[in-house]
């Protein structure tokens, strides 16, 4: 069994937890749900959500996480013991294992795109991005083989350990992405609709807001950064005990809304250059519309496209890396500590077990895109139950017990440090986490159940 062992600097634990917090939601999600919803009045609320809603969750689970020093089950265990609060332990970690399970396939078509990009693939001005995307996840061997890759990739991490695998890669990993996001974002001023797509980003249209969009920015901020699926309570048993929470929950939502709003600043000019191509193309618009926009918005300087094209791909390659490592560690770390065995055989068996899991989820698109559930493909289903029930069920259950069960005094040691952090701070993050996060997360799940059970 491995023995406890801490992130080595703060700012290894910061980028480890933006890491988790900065996903494939930010990049691709989270400019769709703005070209969907009106642009700037979104990001708005959006800003507010992180702050009413994800930030006191966050700081929540820093809590849990580096005061028990255990993965999530064992936490609640130590926590609350005989009580029945460990179910949310029991959810953070099963979500965790299932969303790494269809993650994979996700993540799998970055690789692939990446590479075809480098290749030449998506260069050809008489490709049909749509059929070239529907032929590739439709092929089972090229998208398992993409998957088992990215998993291979993410379980070499992980085996390292804390210090040499998860936090030295997060140094690495993510400063490369905000350098290709600065990149990127400067081409983008070379874009005839550089103009159209600021504008449409930045300037608000407040006649758009309503409660469904509301719900859907709450929505984007509670999954954006990876709250209640076990990963940030690993992390934050990570901890130090000098690391300061709430800081350190501010920093990890500021990366995270920056790339977020950054990918806006990359996609939106480039959509905007191309005539006929709509800002809320929807889910489509990474895998199907954007290659043959970043072809034609660079038409002049052809070899332009094609490295905007390849780093785009790249950046969507490292997000989803980040946020696999996470999910991984989250349940490879409740594994070694229960069933006392070395991190390498931990990591192994999840590895094992996610890409079995996996293996359905990719050949859902093809040879078994006709077994459904309730309609729903087995990636759909995957999808569908951590979404819009298991994640929301356990935001609200942990912001409860920490707003309500848990030791008053425990939690204000833990957020100021035992007395060293300025405690201002700590009633206002007790309110959020009583009062403002479960209702607001119990509407978005509410309306999440509406929405699936109408389709």
């Amino acid at each position: 069994m491995e023995k406890h062992v801490n992130f080595g600097s703060r700012m290894g634990a910061i980028f480890a937890a933006a890491g988790s917090a900065v996903g494939l939601g930010n990049i691709w999600r989270f400019p769709m749900l703005v070209g969907d919803n009106g642009g700037a009045a979104f990001i708005l609320i959006y800003i507010m959500c992180i702050l009413l809603v994800g930030i006191p969750i966050m700081v929540g689970e820093f809590v849990i996480g580096r005061h028990t020093q255990s993965n999530m089950i064992d936490a609640f265990r130590q926590l609350a013991p005989g009580k029945w609060w460990r179910i949310i332990g029991v959810m953070g970690i099963g979500v965790a294992f299932i969303i790494l399970s269809y993650y994979l396939v996700v993540s799998g078509w970055t690789l692939y795109y990446a590479y075809s990009s480098f290749s030449g693939a998506l260069s050809n001005p008489d490709c049909d991005y749509g059929a070239f995307f529907g032929d590739y996840v439709a092929n089972p061997w090229l998208s398992l083989i993409s998957a088992v890759v990215f998993m291979l990739m993410t379980h070499l991490i992980i085996i390292r350990g804390v210090q040499e695998g998860i936090e030295k890669c997060s140094k690495i990993l993510m400063p490369m992405l905000l350098l290709i996001i600065g990149i990127l974002v400067v081409c983008t001023f070379s874009m005839p609709g550089i103009n159209e797509g600021l504008t449409f980003l930045l300037k608000p249209d407040f006649s758009k807001l309503n409660f469904s969009v509301i719900l859907a920015a709450m929505g984007q901020a509670f999954y954006s950064l990876s709250v209640a699926m076990g990963c940030l309570c690993t992390y934050a048993s990570y901890f130090n005990k000098n690391t300061r929470l709430v800081s350190s929950a501010l920093s990890v939502s500021s990366i995270d809304t920056l790339v977020a709003i950054l990918s806006g600043f990359i996609i939106f000019p480039a959509v905007f250059s191309v005539p006929h191509v709509e800002a809320n193309a929807g889910p489509g618009l990474v895998f199907q519309t954007l290659p043959y926009v970043f072809n034609m918005a660079f038409g002049n300087i052809p070899i332009l496209g094609y490295i905007f094209s390849g780093l785009f791909y790249v950046l969507l390659f490292l997000a989803a890396l980040t946020s696999a490592i996470s999910l991984h560690e989250a349940v490879t770390a409740y594994v070694l500590q229960n069933w006392k065995m070395s991190r390498k055989k931990a990591s192994t068996i999840v590895s094992a077990c996610a890409m079995t899991l996996g293996i359905f989820c990719c050949l859902s698109f093809g040879v078994l895109s006709h077994w459904t559930i309730f309609g729903l493909t087995i990636f759909d289903l995957f999808d569908t139950v951590s979404s819009n029930i298991i994640l929301p069920l356990g935001g609200v259950l942990l912001a409860l017990f920490v707003g309500w069960y848990l030791n008053r005094e425990l939690v204000r040691q833990e957020i100021t440090n035992n007395g060293e952090v300025s405690q201002r701070i700590f009633p206002i993050i007790i309110f959020l986490l009583r009062w403002v996060a479960p209702i607001a997360i119990l509407s978005m799940f509410i309306k999440g159940l509406i929405e699936m059970f109408n389709k």
